[in-house]
């Protein structure tokens, strides 16, 4: 994997993301000497929203509209 200073990346950005895209090697982002970003190759399958990847994810236990608690349980309405 190689490293680029961030200096660097934005003066040749454009062309250091042609070069993952062709090699599909990663390039990290230095700022300082610490890695803040790193730039990959896309997944092949990857194509659409990244919620998609979510779906099926989550079930639905009981009501999703009715409250949790009763109004009565309600902290922020006693007064």
């Amino acid at each position: 994997m190689e490293t680029i200073k961030a200096s660097d990346f934005k003066a040749r950005r454009l062309a250091v993301l042609d070069r993952v895209s062709v090699t599909g090697e990663s390039v990290v982002t230095l700022k300082r000497d610490r890695p803040v970003a790193e730039q990959r190759p896309v997944r092949s399958g990857a194509v659409g929203y990244p919620q998609s990847e979510l779906a099926g994810t989550v079930s639905l236990v009981g009501d999703a509209v009715q409250p949790m608690m009763a109004e009565e349980e309600w902290e922020a309405l006693r007064s």
